[in-house]
């Protein structure tokens, strides 16, 4: 099941502007974007954050679950009602996570 795009929109609106998160259409789900990293993934109607070590030291009590079928365990975000809560979790994860290769020229 697709997530629906009213859900994308509200969880992007949960975060603060200063965090700059967009969304990209990918495979019929949505990833979401910071600083040009993806940090998370809207799949199924869920937030799935991917796993660091500062998102884990910061979220405490994780639960995990998976985006899609054969992906790798994400942090599941049941709560979408704090908007700092998720601003921070989504710095921590950013901050931890490699910069984006650049884009070999197709020349």
């Amino acid at each position: 099941m697709a997530s629906d795009l009213s859900f994308v929109e509200h969880v992007l609106d949960q975060f603060e502007p200063a965090c700059g998160v967009t969304s990209k259409r990918m495979f019929g789900e949505f990833g979401l974007f910071s600083e040009g990293r993806m940090f998370a993934l809207v799949c199924d109607n869920q937030l799935f954050v991917k796993p660091t070590d500062g998102g884990r030291a910061f979220i405490g009590n994780v639960v995990e679950g998976s985006p899609y079928p054969g992906a790798k365990p994400c942090f599941l975000i049941e709560s979408l009602d704090d908007r700092a809560w998720l601003s921070e979790l989504a710095r921590r994860t950013t901050a931890e996570l490699p910069a984006p290769k650049p884009r070999k020229s197709k020349r």
